[in-house]
């Protein structure tokens, strides 16, 4: 057999890699692969089929035996999912202000799920039973939201990784006020591979009641999943999921994305170059004389403070965001496709920038 034709031509250089996101990292050979085995013939659609009963028995492997996985096409999707599955109409959910559901979603949670956000301001991303009290509070007042659930992300939206005894803390304080524990795990790989422990470590064994598991940051070309945990307290996920617009007809090629990953190693094998790729990173920025590292480097981000037209120069040679552009802070990040050569070759870049 002849190999297929394709007319589709290169629009770009695949040997540029910048640091404004991992969602710029284009998709693991090793997923493209999977993909391709599971096309040909027939499935049948929307989860009924062989690749996706197959993920499920590998999602129990990493988080016990009573998880379940429900594939999604993207973050926001999974996390609007969740939040609704474990929220009435009246309910609010409890977050850090930096948290992605919060200054990243375009109000879906909101708008889509009908959810109230209760923010607390944290000097790292990260919320403690005491912050989560500042919100928790007004169960019985009909004037207000009524706290039902405590979303943490893991890694937070700026870099730092809770330990698995910050995580069941908070889960024994959520639960002691009847609340529920989602975490936002976009790149929960990349906190694993900094914790060195299971997946289930800072999970189910934590406490927590579900969460929305990133397979598109760390290799895949689209696709997460929300991951229940607590089956008991946490239902409805298969006509919230259809009703939120996220139930994928020809699911199995979200599926065997997040069987490559998460089968055996890749997952973590990316998500450990990725967290190396950004402590050289840090290293490298900790020897510029006026560059500030702002908060620890935990994941696979640095974030940092530097003069402004600096960063606007530099952002000419590669490609990064502001994070708080009054400030002059910004947001670096390395994927699993980052070298150590684009990190060298960035850092000798802001060395130059800086002395001009």
């Amino acid at each position: 057999m002849n190999p297929p034709r394709t007319d589709a031509r290169r629009h770009h250089d695949p040997d540029v890699r910048g640091f404004a996101s991992d969602n710029y990292a284009g998709v693991h050979p090793e997923v493209l692969a999977a993909l391709a085995v599971a096309n040909g013939g027939h499935q049948v659609a929307y989860g009924e089929d062989a690749y996706t009963e197959n993920l499920q028995q590998v999602i129990r492997s990493h988080f016990g035996p009573a998880a379940e996985a429900f594939p999604v096409f993207n973050g926001t999707g999974a996390n609007v999912v969740a939040l609704q599955a474990v929220t009435d109409r009246w309910g609010a959910v409890i977050c850090a202000d930096s948290a992605h559901i919060n200054v990243d979603e375009g109000g879906a949670p909101e708008r889509v799920g009908g959810i109230k956000l209760l923010t607390v301001p944290t000097p790292d991303g990260k919320l403690t039973p005491e912050l989560i009290d500042r919100e928790a509070y007004g169960w019985d007042d009909e004037h207000r939201a009524m706290p039902q659930v405590v979303s943490i992300a893991q890694a937070t939206e700026l870099g730092t990784v809770y330990t698995p005894d910050e995580i069941r803390a908070i889960c024994e304080h959520a639960h002691a006020h009847g609340m529920k524990v989602h975490v936002d795990g976009s790149r929960l790989a990349n906190a694993a591979a900094t914790l060195d422990v299971p997946l289930r470590t800072f999970t189910n064994a934590a406490g927590v009641d579900l969460l929305s598991l990133g397979g598109t940051k760390n290799g895949a070309l689209f696709g997460e999943a929300v991951v229940v945990l607590d089956p008991d307290g946490v239902r409805h996920m298969k006509h919230l999921r259809k009703l939120s617009m996220q139930l994928a007809s020809k699911m199995r090629f979200v599926s065997v994305q997040l069987e490559a990953l998460l089968a055996r190693d890749l997952w973590l094998r990316n998500a450990r170059h990725a967290n190396e790729m950004a402590q050289r990173l840090a290293e490298g920025v900790r020897a510029v004389h006026g560059v500030e590292i702002l908060y620890p480097v935990q994941a696979n981000a640095v974030f940092a403070r530097l003069p402004h037209e600096v960063s606007e120069r530099l952002q000419k040679r590669f490609r990064f965001y502001f994070w708080d552009e009054a400030a002059g802070d910004v947001r670096w990040m390395c994927a699993f496709d980052t070298t150590e050569d684009d990190v060298d070759t960035f850092v000798a870049a802001l060395k130059e920038e800086m002395a001009r």
